[in-house]
């Protein structure tokens, strides 16, 4: 008989205690309640989830918000693209303006073997650790080939090939991560207008003799690309293109068969009459693996 009155007012306080805190539940849900505004589930849905941090923001969630209140612009978000920059317009009844990809571009072209004064290096292996280390390589402005970019990227769209980084453009969503990665600061976010675009690949900006003593292919400051084309211009020792007014039809030829290095390369995709003039090229039975690719011969890299 004990035994049952205690179970029944075991029962009747567990009872009461739920009523007691589904009440406090319900009081709190109304008192902490806070107003989401349609507009941001409606951008957070519109958004792709990926939450890498390119847009500058700490997650999705947060850039959405930002939209919403007008404080970001709606092209900030590198993987959703321009598809993803016209709904959220749509969302706001904004105008859509026209937006490009930015996607990560090295600028360096030297690997191992084309870099002068490379001495040994047996410290912590990571590009950060060997940066603070005076005497690595001759070229101080050149990429370290430690490999901090592709740990930092989490969409495996750069590499390390003879020690240089390479960005595969199939792969890249512009996220930045391998730009804050490294410590050089040679990595830069460019617009692709194109599938296949040109790009300095050098950050030397020492004098021409001083760059000779330390790389095969480091570009002079000859000035003979900015002579050739109007859309080149020169930064300190260093071409640099305007993308303001990059476009298909301008032709970098006469620029390119004057630079007397290897500092100007295309990245990208190749074009249709790169790939009529490798039309006539046999393959062989059996492709044994030599650690290169014809993409990597005709240095379409960042």
């Amino acid at each position: 008989m004990i035994n049952t009155i205690t179970i029944v007012l075991a029962a009747v306080v567990l009872a009461i205690l739920a009523v007691c805190m589904a009440w406090v539940l319900g009081w709190a849900n109304r008192a902490f309640h806070v107003e989401v505004n349609p507009k941001v589930e409606a951008i957070i849905a519109a958004l792709p989830g990926a939450n890498c941090g390119g847009c500058g923001y700490v997650g999705c969630g947060e850039y959405a918000e930002a939209v919403a209140k007008g404080e970001a612009p709606v092209t900030l978000c590198a993987p959703g693209g321009t598809a993803c920059a016209e709904d959220l317009a749509q969302i706001l009844g904004v105008e859509t303006v026209q937006t490009f990809p930015y996607r990560a571009v090295v600028h360096c072209a030297a690997t191992y073997g084309q870099r002068l004064g490379h001495v040994a290096y047996e410290g912590e292996p990571t590009c950060a650790a060997a940066n603070l280390v005076a005497g690595l390589q001759g070229c101080t402005f050149g990429c370290l080939g430690l490999g901090d970019c592709t740990r930092a990227c989490n969409y495996d769209a750069i590499r390390l090939v003879e020690g240089l980084a390479t960005v595969d453009y199939q792969k890249c969503i512009g996220c930045k991560a391998c730009a804050k990665a490294c410590p050089r600061n040679i990595i830069t976010m460019v617009p692709l207008k194109s599938e296949r675009m040109l790009v300095v690949a050098c950050s030397n900006q020492d004098k021409g003799p001083d760059v000779k003593k330390v790389c095969k292919v480091g570009c002079i400051g000859c000035t003979s690309c900015s002579r050739k084309c109007e859309l080149i211009g020169m930064e300190g020792s260093l071409p640099a293109i305007d993308y303001d007014r990059y476009d298909d039809a301008v032709d970098f030829t006469a620029a390119l068969e004057k630079c007397p290095r290897e500092s100007m390369i295309y990245i990208g995709q190749p074009t249709p009459e790169d790939l009529a003039r490798l039309a006539g090229e046999t393959v062989p039975d059996r492709v044994e693996a030599d650690f290169k690719t014809t993409v990597d011969e005709t240095q379409w890299r960042g």
